[in-house]
């Protein structure tokens, strides 16, 4: 017998196997239950759900002997079989009584019975209420006014919400924000957009270069033009024409204390301020200048402590590495529009404990992640690796001061380590650097070994200021000090080949791009030095006042690598840029039947020349 609705099936179809999968979940449980975390700040869809279902509940009232209730239920049950034994015991002496009197007495009514009174089970009990009972499932209604919503709608409601502060935010960018000022000269209230300035601002910075060049007109024709035609009649001396002077209104009180020059634009350079003094920190400030714009900077940063150095990438003219006196290092990316750095260390990324004194770009490693190293008065020279989004350090060395150990408290044999002033890397061999410290020593030292230095120079008596490998000879690097010297240093011998005694402490010293044999020095009584041992062993080429005022002092000077140009840092935070005359940047000269050369095998070959003369013992330009 087959129902009228029965599916007809073949063979094949009747003989399958359907395997039908038996779970323990509750098909009745309401789906898409989110709710609020505190923890994310968003409503997020609860995944651990309970899937019990409660099908009979049963209220016990079993009581143990043991307990108190217990205990009073039997008295109490005690007491009242007691009072029905007694009861039933009179009944039954009053019905003795009461068949000797009717035997007595004639017929006599019987007397009636007292009910019996019948004792409680207390194990017979039922729960009445013992249906199972199922939750509804809440349906969304269309009527927002009912609360019969479910948490899906909560979660909606909440989206909109936030979608529409979002755009309440947006909004109020857009708005036009109107800064209101007073001009000074008519006394008129001026107003106007912020927006439009945005929108007109690359043209506003045009119109503001072509302003300084029409105001700097002078300037620029001398700059581009004017050579000093009295060099004829000096004989070797040179002097400084002064060009431009970069000044900026927040940076009077501080100290220049870097300066660098932009690899890819040659007319953008980075200042560096902060103060050397250890009684007077603050803030510091870093600016980048461009020669097109001489009144205004093109990009500042503001730093809760002073910047003590920076350095461009040779690659990434936009990233710019800088030290501060706290012992930080960070890296601001010039691309993006943020006034705090991209990378920056903390005390957990392995920071340093003292000022950092210098930074240096290296090339980028073997997972093509860029790096630099940085030098400091604790002791450390660091290698710092961008990886993502975060500065990984890894210790080189540890400089060692001259008493390796000092005697501690209770007997204690304490560790001391040497003060980092300066550094530089060799320009063609890549794990070879040179340290300068507080201690007037020079450390020659090699990435591969961290435990100890290829060699050490006796150079100075105070702090070695700067140190610089020539750029053209692979042997040669120059030093500056504080005990009023200049040396100039064979790596490969122990001595310095040229001492120069400038009569006071000189700050900074730097090696000229177009020779090599020509340097410039600056000194804290203000005046500026160049030096051409082509021309003149002894004496420098020119000496000219830089700074003006009084108790000021020049701190950096830096040359242009393609223009004949250097600009000078002070303490009054003024950047000033002077000319070298063509008696200060003479090429050598091309020997007759020559072919002409350029490059830097002419520069090495002519520095050869002078090392050889300075080497030879009998030599009438011996030191």
């Amino acid at each position: 017998v087959r129902s009228p609705d029965q599916l007809e099936l073949t063979e094949d179809e009747l003989k399958k196997e359907i395997t039908r999968t038996l779970t323990a979940d509750n098909p009745h449980i309401p789906q898409g239950i989110v709710r609020f975390s505190f923890k994310e700040g968003a409503y997020q869809l609860v995944d651990d759900i309970d899937q019990t279902a409660i099908h009979f509940t049963l209220n016990g009232y079993l009581v143990p002997k043991d307990s108190d209730e217990g205990r009073r239920q039997s008295i109490r049950s005690s007491t009242e079989s007691g009072r029905f034994i007694e009861e039933e015991a009179q009944t039954a002496e009053a019905a003795e009584e009461a068949e000797t009197a009717e035997a007595e007495e004639v017929e006599e009514p019987l007397p009636t019975k007292a009910p019996e009174k019948k004792l409680a089970n207390q194990f017979n009990f039922i729960e009445r209420g013992s249906t199972t009972h199922h939750n509804p499932l809440r349906v969304r209604c269309p009527d927002k006014s009912c609360l019969c919503l479910s948490q899906w709608f909560i979660y909606d409601a909440y989206m909109e919400e936030l979608e529409r502060i979002e755009k309440a935010k947006e909004k109020e960018k857009a708005k036009p924000v109107v800064i209101k000022k007073e001009d000074k000269a008519t006394g008129r209230k001026l107003s106007y957009h912020v927006d439009t300035l945005s929108k007109v601002a690359k043209a506003a910075k045009i119109a503001e270069r072509m302003v300084n060049l029409n105001t700097f007109d002078d300037i620029a024709q001398d700059f581009k033009y004017f050579e000093d035609a009295s060099d004829e009649f000096r004989g070797q001396e040179g002097t400084l024409l002064p060009l431009w002077k970069f000044q900026y209104e927040k940076t009077k009180k501080l100290a220049v204390t870097a300066i660098s020059w932009n690899p890819k634009y040659k007319d953008l350079f980075a200042v560096g301020y902060g103060s050397y003094d250890f009684m007077k920190q603050g803030y510091g400030m870093l600016l980048l200048y461009t020669l097109k714009n001489p009144s205004f900077p093109e990009y500042s940063f503001t730093s809760e402590s002073g910047v003590m150095c920076l350095d461009f990438h040779s690659d990434h003219p936009n990233l710019l590495a800088v030290g501060f006196y706290d012992g930080n290092v960070a890296i601001y990316n010039l691309k993006k529009a943020s006034s705090q750095p991209s990378y920056k260390s903390s005390a957990k990324s392995g920071k340093h404990t003292e000022p950092v004194w210098q930074v240096k770009w290296q090339k980028d490693d073997m997972d093509n992640n860029s790096n630099f190293f940085s030098v400091s008065s604790d002791g450390r020279i660091v290698s710092w690796t961008l990886v993502k989004n975060e500065l990984v350090h890894m210790d080189v060395i540890k400089l060692s001061a001259d008493g390796t150990t000092m005697q501690g408290p209770e007997g204690l044999q304490l560790q001391t380590f040497g003060s980092g002033t300066s550094f530089d890397f060799h320009k063609k061999i890549d794990y070879l650097f040179l340290v300068g410290t507080e201690e007037g020593k020079i450390y020659k030292c090699s990435k591969n070994y961290s435990s100890q230095f290829l060699d050490v120079f006796e150079a100075h008596h105070m702090a070695v200021d700067s140190i610089s490998w020539n750029p053209f000879h692979l042997k040669v690097f120059i030093s500056c000090s504080s005990d009023w010297t200049v040396k100039i240093w064979d790596h490969t011998i122990k001595t310095p080949m040229f001492v120069y005694d400038l009569g006071t402490a000189v700050g900074d010293v730097a090696w000229s791009p177009y020779s090599s044999t020509v340097f410039a020095a600056v000194t804290i009584d203000g005046q500026a030095h160049v030096f051409d041992l082509n021309v003149n062993k002894l004496e420098p080429l020119c000496t000219q006042l830089v700074v003006t005022r009084k108790q000021n002092k020049t701190t950096h000077i830096q040359f242009n690598p393609v223009y004949p140009i250097i600009i000078v840092g002070d303490e009054q935070g003024l950047i000033v840029c002077l000319k070298l005359s063509p008696n200060l940047r003479k090429m050598p000269k091309e020997k007759k039947g020559q072919e002409a050369k350029k490059g830097p095998e002419v520069e090495i070959a002519k520095l050869e020349k002078l090392l050889s003369l300075v080497r030879e013992p009998g030599s009438k330009d011996e030191k």
